[in-house]
């Protein structure tokens, strides 16, 4: 029994330590967008571009100034520099660094996720998402309810991008399921009509061979009705 309840605490102990979404305290070096800043983390400086979202430019080399990226980059900038406590966390779904060599982190300013903070205000949209990272379902929620309020980049007419696809893909795997759901019980009323035709029929039936022939029809449909259960 000792045994079995050192395996156990044993177990449970790598557990604990095993957490999908650690945080790590860091220090600004710089602002540079409203989703890209330069953290000291340890004795390293590392540029991070923040996971999951996407802002509008103002120092892009071919798009220039976006409308809505100075507002959005100024926001980011006075909640970097004022925070008390900055952190990030590595989202276990998703690769350290992207295809530039910058960081990719979910961002805490004074306990508060970055990226929900500027969903929440209309400034960042949902945007790269490569996997099932850890908070996406839930910024998809906070987005929307922006979108709706017509904040900062939903004023216009802007269209949603990954939120959108997200959503259509789960609209139309509801509909299949319930396609799916109806046809069976379709199928399966129509096998029970025809038992009771069946039925009815080797009742009046008195001729040997044809009553042999509605005994076997029958147990067949009653054979496909219970096959298509399973």
């Amino acid at each position: 029994m000792k045994k079995y309840l050192w395996v156990f605490i044993v177990f449970f102990s790598f557990l604990s330590g095993v957490k999908a979404s650690e945080r790590q305290e860091v220090s600004l070096v710089k602002c540079v967008d409203g989703d890209t800043a330069v953290l000291k983390v340890g004795e390293e400086e590392i540029k991070f571009r923040f996971l999951a979202i996407d802002t509008p430019e103002t120092v892009h080399p071919t798009k220039g100034e976006e409308e809505g990226g100075k507002v959005a980059s100024t926001y980011t900038c006075e909640k970097l520099t004022n925070a008390k406590r900055l952190e990030i966390a590595y989202d276990e779904k998703s690769t350290k660094t992207d295809k530039y060599g910058r960081g990719l982190a979910w961002i805490y300013v004074d306990d508060v996720l970055l990226q929900e903070d500027l969903i929440s205000k209309g400034y960042a949209e949902v945007a790269y998402i490569y996997s099932k990272y850890e908070f996406v379902d839930h910024l998809c929620e906070v987005q929307s309810k922006a979108k709706d309020a017509k904040l900062g980049i939903w004023s216009g007419n802007r269209e949603e991008g990954y939120c959108q696809t997200k959503s259509n893909k789960t609209t139309k795997a509801a509909s299949e399921s319930t396609s799916k759901k109806t046809t069976k019980k379709k199928t399966s009323k129509k096998d029970d009509d025809l038992i009771v035709i069946l039925e009815d029929m080797i009742d009046e039936t008195t001729y040997v061979p044809a009553l042999i022939i509605l005994c076997l029809a029958l147990v067949a449909v009653k054979a496909s009705k219970k096959g298509k259960k399973k």
